[in-house]
């Protein structure tokens, strides 16, 4: 049966569906023989030759399983499946489950939570999503007064210009010298929660997501990973669909910090 090449090239787990367009437009990819730039291409892995940067995909959508991950995230690894700086990533953290790649980002320095999966078109819905919320524990310098805290919720322009949405922000039990937040996004923009503490002249010292949606696992070592349940695949997949027309939306907005 013909099929969008993006969505080929996704289930393949090679990119997301939107990565893969991109390797569309920019003539990375071929079907028997010939260079194809259009995006509403179809074609059938069972009879035509399809191929990404010249290597024939065709194996790769027979009889291959999805996968999908929830690991640990330690500091100083990128959230990327390739580098060509040559930084640690974190599938170098996973070993015989063949090629995946994370699940949205989270910064270099930051720890937690971060899925990984072969499912392109898993990938494509739950990072796009703007109906998933992600968790975070911060830690920042000093003692942020309520004001400034409030503030933050509410939604700021931070110094690139990105207009923040409102943010839920809890206050957890400060040190002498340190405040602690649980702050929960629905949104995403690179490094937000470190841009929106350094509006108010407050930095992060300390960046944990611990929880993605209803999946967490507080007893996850870091730099360990477990395959995620059904359950939580489920939950993953159907909170990030679009609510049906009419229907009252459960959330605000993807996130990563």
């Amino acid at each position: 049966m013909k099929e969008r090449l993006q969505k080929l090239i996704a289930q393949a787990g090679i990119a997301s569906r939107r990565a893969a367009e991109q390797l569309i437009l920019d003539g990375e990819v071929s079907v028997n023989g010939s260079v194809v730039t259009e995006l509403g291409t179809k074609a059938d892995p069972e009879t035509d030759h399809i191929k990404v940067r010249g290597k024939l995909i065709n194996t790769l959508l027979k009889g291959r399983e999805n996968v999908y991950l929830l690991l640990n995230k330690p500091k100083g690894y990128l959230s990327s499946a390739a580098d060509p700086e040559g930084r640690k990533l974190v599938t170098d953290l996973v070993n015989g489950f063949g090629k995946l790649h994370p699940v949205g980002r989270l910064d270099f320095n930051t720890e937690g939570l971060i899925v990984l999966t072969n499912d392109g078109a898993f990938t494509n819905s739950v990072a796009t999503s703007k109906r998933i919320p992600k968790v975070y524990q911060v830690k920042v310098k000093g003692l942020p007064t309520p004001v400034a805290i409030r503030k933050l919720a509410r939604g700021i322009v931070l110094e690139d210009g990105y207009k923040t949405a409102p943010a839920e922000i809890k206050p957890l039990k400060p040190t002498d010298k340190n405040g602690w937040y649980e702050v929960t996004l629905y949104e995403g923009h690179n490094q937000q929660i470190r841009k929106m503490f350094d509006s108010i002249r407050h930095s992060v010292v300390k960046l944990k997501r611990v929880r993605i949606g209803e999946v967490t696992d507080e007893h996850l070592p870091v730099g360990k990973y477990r395959k995620l349940t059904e359950k939580e695949i489920h939950s993953l997949s159907t909170t990030s669909v679009r609510p049906k027309p009419g229907a009252r939306p459960s959330g605000k907005g993807p996130a990563r910090p």
